[in-house]
């Protein structure tokens, strides 16, 4: 059975043959921090504030770039230019649900050509593994990587089960392009129709949100973990949090609030690796 959450990140950073996957394994170790901010704001000015100021923090920027009010192309340079300043990669959460062709033109071209400049994105595995070949079709030749959401943190969703299984069945298959799930959970020991594809290089990321140190769900049925309980326990690699960090106030506070997440998602996963 592939052990891979016990190595450390540069030692899977340095078997990892997709650019992505190596790239943010390697950015976790230089930087110590395995945590991801989701920024979700509407507006150009907050979306930047923010990411400058939990820059230096973070392995990974999470984006919904589709819900900016006043988005224009510059903003990606920008983007860009915090990315390359805080040394941090961009994961475009947007979670393509179509069939091959849609989502290859989806992720190239519109307004956003989200390829273009996002490292890592992620799908829904119902339209089947088409889905898979048509964004790899525009991300694999940019050494782009590609998570399958195989579970969700948010109150009865239907991330489960068998529908789980076929989401890692169909990573396995895909190994040179898919680098990781979004779940709760390592994903080696879910059974899948296939069990014959699973070899002790297996090595997939898992980006695990719902996290929170101060609260334990919000009203539209997201619920919260702990980083140790998702690190730790569950042996999930980087940990997703949004509002508990950007929701604080002043930029004091947010930066507060950024480090003292990065401190718990390490110390959880130096805890694991040492076990």
């Amino acid at each position: 059975m592939p052990s891979a959450h016990l190595q450390t990140y540069a030692q899977r950073a340095q078997k990892h043959a997709n650019p992505a996957a190596k790239a943010l394994l390697e950015t976790i170790e230089r930087k110590k921090s395995n945590l991801c901010v989701s920024v979700d704001v509407t507006k150009q000015a907050d979306f930047l504030r923010i990411i400058d100021v939990v820059g230096p923090y973070i392995c990974l920027v999470k984006t919904h770039i589709d819900i900016i009010e006043d988005f224009d192309p510059s903003l990606i340079d920008r983007l860009r230019e915090l990315s390359e300043k805080h040394d941090f990669l961009i994961f475009e959460d947007r979670k393509f649900a179509d069939i091959g062709n849609t989502v290859a033109l989806q992720y190239s071209s519109g307004v956003y050509k989200i390829a273009s400049w996002s490292h890592i994105t992620n799908a829904h595995p119902v339209p089947g593994p088409g889905i898979i070949s048509g964004l790899a079709s525009v991300g694999r030749p940019l050494g782009r990587g590609l998570l399958l959401l195989a579970e969700m943190s948010s109150k009865g969703n239907l991330a489960t089960g068998a529908y789980t299984a076929e989401a890692v069945h169909m990573a396995r298959t895909h190994r040179d392009f898919v680098v990781g799930f979004i779940a709760m959970r390592r994903m080696e020991s879910v059974p899948t129709p296939d069990a014959s594809v699973v070899d002790e290089d297996e090595d997939f990321l898992v980006l695990t949100p719902g996290v929170g140190l101060d609260v334990k769900g919000d009203a539209m049925g997201q619920q919260y973990r702990t980083p140790r309980e998702v690190v730790f326990e569950s042996g999930c690699d980087v940990i997703i949090v949004g509002r508990g960090i950007y929701g604080k106030g002043s930029d004091a506070e947010v930066q507060a609030q950024a480090e003292r997440y990065r401190k718990e998602g390490w110390a959880a996963y130096e805890d694991r690796i040492s076990t």
